[in-house]
């Protein structure tokens, strides 16, 4: 190796540096204006032709289009954009991702980079460590630092090419024809997870003399293939959206890598007297952009029915368990899956409120005793499933929590997840408080007691009352004061069925046990109770009442 003059550990720490640089970029830019980009992708997608154009300014200014398509596969998970406008954005995520290549090409080949890096580095380095308080700064200092380890990183790998550059013969490979080329650049790329980085390697070795332009535009098509094994990897195991994208992707880039292959020497001749370019490393991004640039061309006129090819394409039941929006959405994308998480609430939230209902059952007109007999027995075995089903969204949203809870949330973020999550737990004790007195409800039912059938008709009316109040309130989320005076009321209606029902057994005889309708008035209260608090925490973001802690002590395993 010392034979060669070809510093290997050199060359693999310039690839290291350059990796790093590129991800604190990231990093820094996302934590600037991350939200932004999120919402522009959002917005600006309603349409096939704004989503190509969105993708590649976020992709050019984010530099990454694996945290591009992340976001995407979220949007699209979350059903807020179309599978057509998705690939739109993929699209024009290749094209965004070229702009690397122009600033290595245009800059990193035309100065002394390792000096250029040290004025990126020193004010970059010391902002980000002494400015801890001050966020943007400290997010701007990381900023600086991505930039000046990529330039680094870049000298270092050229430095070490062209000192093997003399020493190496390429010939032998030339013989067996460009798809040596072709096949090493998707290889790397496999294996680097970063087409960027690829094109950075491919214009050094271009630069050393180490390949000549045809070869180097093999390998660069050889990336491009390449950079698909990043949603190929992540599609694994994914929904049919995730793998419907992936297809689209390795379609996209296959289509149009194959289609400029086979037509190497004529582009490179075209863009020589077209453009008038004289410099090779210029040459080579130009072809790299001129390739993503004509897959859009050829791709957009049929994204329709490319769409709809799609969607026949991985048709596979839907995953397993009770939730229907958070299978899609990766926690890593934390705006989106908390949207994804408040949908899922409202889901329980619902389920609540018929199991709690259900349970008082409706105002029946005198039926004989044995079809009453059926209806309860049968209701019973409605009412466990119910119950078991409220548990099952809530252990699936619990484990979907802890797993967001790791990403790094902002202080809004974290105090919407923690608002939502004590929403979900008071759901499930409203639940659960109606679920221990389900059996004394029915014997209630069941009795021909005036008594009891008259607390049973009471607490049938509160409970129909709340729930319509609190329809109105999550249909306007206007008023911010009735929630508070929901407890109020509901004291009130406690104290009032008590002291009627006392004033009724002083007079009456009853067949059902004085302790049982207590009982099921202090519950039924207490549910209604839990269920206001669910709303005021989920909707109303009121989590100071504990202190900002997710209610835990209380046992709902069973």
């Amino acid at each position: 190796m010392e034979n060669t003059g070809f510093d290997f550990w050199m060359f693999f720490a310039g690839l290291g540096i350059f990796l790093f640089g590129m991800r604190h970029l990231e990093d820094s830019i996302k934590a600037l204006a991350g939200k932004s980009f999120k919402d522009l992708l959002q917005r600006f997608t309603n349409r096939s032709w704004k989503g190509i154009l969105t993708g590649t300014a976020v992709t050019a200014i984010l530099q990454s289009s694996t945290m591009v398509t992340l976001l995407v596969l979220a949007f699209l998970g979350g059903g807020i954009i179309a599978l057509k406008n998705a690939v739109g954005i993929v699209l024009g995520a290749n094209l965004g991702t070229t702009f690397t290549a122009w600033i290595v090409a245009t800059f990193g080949f035309k100065l002394d980079i390792a000096d250029f890096s040290f004025p990126f580095l020193a004010v970059g380095i010391l902002s980000y460590l002494f400015l801890d308080t001050r966020p943007f700064l400290r997010n701007t200092g990381g900023l600086l630092v991505g930039f000046g380890l990529l330039f680094l990183g870049l000298d270092f790998m050229k430095v070490s090419i062209e000192n093997i550059a003399a020493q190496i013969d390429l010939s032998q490979f030339a013989d067996y024809g460009l798809w040596i080329f072709l096949l090493l650049g998707i290889l790397i790329t496999a294996l680097i997870q970063s087409s960027s980085a690829v094109i950075v390697i491919i214009l050094s070795a271009l630069n050393a003399d180490l390949i000549d332009i045809y070869q180097s535009v093999a390998m660069v098509i050889g990336a491009n293939i390449g950079t698909t094994s990043t949603l190929i990897f992540i599609s694994i195991g994914g929904n049919a959206d995730t793998k419907r994208l992936m297809l689209a992707h390795v379609i996209f880039n296959v289509t149009t890598g194959m289609l400029v292959f086979f037509f190497i020497k004529p582009l490179v001749h075209i863009t020589y007297s077209v453009f008038g370019v004289d410099d090779p490393l210029i040459e080579l991004v130009l072809l790299n952009t001129v390739l993503n640039a004509l897959g859009i061309l050829l791709f957009y006129p049929v994204l329709n029915h490319f769409g709809k090819f799609l969607n026949k394409r991985f048709k596979h039941a839907a995953p397993p368990g009770e939730t229907l929006y958070i299978k899609n959405i990766s926690p890593k994308v934390a705006d989106v899956a908390l949207q994804a998480l408040d949908k899922e609430i409202f889901q329980v939230y619902t389920y609540t409120g018929n199991y709690i209902t259900e349970n008082f059952g409706r105002k029946e007109a005198d039926k004989p005793l044995e079809s009453r007999w059926k209806k309860l027995f049968a209701s019973a075995g409605d009412l466990a499933k119910k119950y078991e089903r409220i548990k099952r969204l809530e252990d699936e949203l619990t484990s979907y929590y802890a797993r967001l809870h790791r990403e790094n949330l902002s202080p809004q973020e974290a105090e919407q997840l923690t608002a939502i999550m004590m929403g979900l737990r008071s759901l499930i004790y409203s639940a659960k408080d109606i679920k221990d007195i389900t059996h004394n409800i029915m014997f209630m039912r069941e009795q021909n007691d005036p008594i009891a059938s008259r607390i049973i008709q009471d607490l049938r009316q509160v409970i129909n009352q709340r729930l319509a109040e609190i329809q109105q309130a999550l249909e306007t989320e206007e008023n911010m004061e009735q929630p508070e005076k929901w407890l109020q009321e509901n004291e009130q209606a406690y104290n009032k069925l008590i002291e009627e029902l006392y004033e009724h057994i002083k007079t009456h005889s009853t067949a059902v046990p004085v302790s049982t309708m207590t009982n099921v008035i202090n519950q039924s209260i207490s549910s209604l109770n839990n269920l206001c608090s669910a709303i005021i925490y989920w909707k109303f973001r009121h989590v100071n009442a504990l202190d900002g802690e997710i209610k835990g002590e209380e046992d709902t395993s069973s």
